[in-house]
């Protein structure tokens, strides 16, 4: 499928942004993007499939993965593979399930993935809250009856002053930590 690239940014105060763009990768989901902000860059990729006879509620499913390899390490050692999601990784997935579901229609019953990896990261920008807007973005984009779109931010109050998106650095002086 061939898809016209697109690139959005969004300022977001104090000289951060947050670049969305899309047609790049996953031309073949319903729809996908990659969100970056400064040098951490996730993927998000939404599929659908058709509902299983007797469903009676929205079998929505959110994986989000953190691979050692988007830092530049490979585990060693004698673990050689990466396991199940960690606490971390459940606690995105659950944070993007959230806000997403209620925002299908009632009565929708199609199987929904959405797939979001981490591609690399920076050690400043936490992907976390990156998660639940590349898959708004991602469904916004698909063909789904999305009722969206949603925004995703982390507050902090630094000196006083609240902060969008704190870096991991920034959050050690921050009072509040507000998705």
């Amino acid at each position: 499928m061939n898809r016209k690239e697109e690139r959005g940014v969004i300022e977001i105060g104090s000289g951060k942004q947050i670049e969305i763009s899309t047609g790049k990768v996953a031309g073949l989901a319903n729809g996908s993007c990659l969100v970056r902000m400064g040098d951490t860059v996730i993927l998000v990729a939404v599929c659908s499939g058709k509902p299983r006879e007797g469903t009676d509620f929205l079998p929505l499913q959110v994986d989000y993965r953190e691979k050692y390899s988007a830092a530049g390490k490979f585990p060693g050692g004698y673990i050689k593979r990466e396991g199940r999601p960690n606490d971390r990784e459940i606690l995105i997935c659950r944070l993007t399930d959230r806000p997403l579901r209620p925002l299908f229609p009632e009565g929708f019953f199609e199987e929904i993935q959405i797939q979001a990896l981490l591609l690399s990261t920076d050690g400043e920008n936490d992907p976390d809250v990156l998660c639940p807007l590349g898959a708004s973005a991602a469904l916004a984009l698909s063909d789904l009856p999305f009722q969206g779109p949603l925004g995703a931010l982390r507050v902090g109050l630094i000196d006083g002053k609240f902060v969008a998106n704190p870096t991991i650095t920034e959050m050690t002086r921050s009072s509040i930590n507000l998705v």
